[in-house]
């Protein structure tokens, strides 16, 4: 009988594992990267339950302010996270609509609402750079992490603006990802679509922004005003 011998296989360097590891890594945040895709599919759907860091409920209360009988206007509700969380704020006199261009998200929240007892949510589901509503007819509009997934950014922030009541609000939330948009970048479009900023929250990776028309005050009267903690001059780099 011939005994069969292997040779000792060597140990793999340390440095060695850590490489191959950061490749893989490397190549997953590619992937994820690369496969962000706007509008968000609804097949990622899971992942738009997930709290994000600086944009907590807490937070959106503090710049959204929402307020029991007004009218708001959601763009881009995805799965419904903020959605269910101020609809019940605005109370049984108050109406939030939601406007997404995929139906199945706006079934989703639906879905959602009704599961909850919300009769107040109304969905549209329409492009945000052409908003089917008249003008004045909100008393706030607000998108989460959505305005970077709509081409033409500056179109739906004049959208905002048109549909906003005199004094009305709209509260931008930006995340870090492929469609970001940076606070200074935000702030030139909203300056440019005749919102002024009122308050910011968060770093630039990870923040919210509240704008009022310019109509609304006179002028002389624009402000600008920032969380301790986010005074900083950003310039749009994360």
């Amino acid at each position: 009988m011939h005994r069969i011998t292997t040779a000792p296989v060597a140990p793999i360097p340390a440095r060695t594992r850590w490489a191959v590891a950061a490749g893989t890594g490397a190549a997953l945040a590619a992937a994820w990267w690369l496969g962000d895709t706007a509008p968000y599919p609804y097949a990622q759907r899971g992942l738009l339950d997930v709290p994000l860091p600086f944009l907590t409920a807490d937070r959106m209360d503090a710049v959204l302010q929402p307020r029991p009988g007004e009218r708001m206007l959601e763009i881009g509700p995805g799965t419904g996270l903020q959605s269910l969380h101020v609809a019940p704020q605005l109370g049984p006199e108050g109406r939030l609509d939601v406007l997404d261009i995929q139906q199945e998200m706006l079934d989703h929240v639906m879905c959602r609402a009704k599961r909850d007892g919300l009769a107040t949510v109304r969905p549209a589901r329409s492009d945000a750079r052409e908003l089917p509503y008249d003008d004045e007819t909100f008393d706030a509009v607000y998108a989460v992490t959505a305005l970077g997934e709509v081409p033409e950014p500056d179109r739906v922030l004049r959208e905002a603006a048109r549909v906003l009541a005199p004094g009305g609000r709209l509260v931008i939330g930006e995340f870090f990802d492929r469609h970001w948009i940076s606070f200074g970048r935000l702030h030139r479009l909203a300056d440019a679509a005749g919102l002024h900023l009122t308050e910011r929250r968060g770093p630039s990776p990870a923040y919210l922004a509240r704008f009022r028309p310019c109509r609304a005050d006179a002028p002389g009267q624009q402000s600008e005003r920032l969380a301790p903690s986010d005074r900083d001059t950003d310039d749009g780099q994360a």
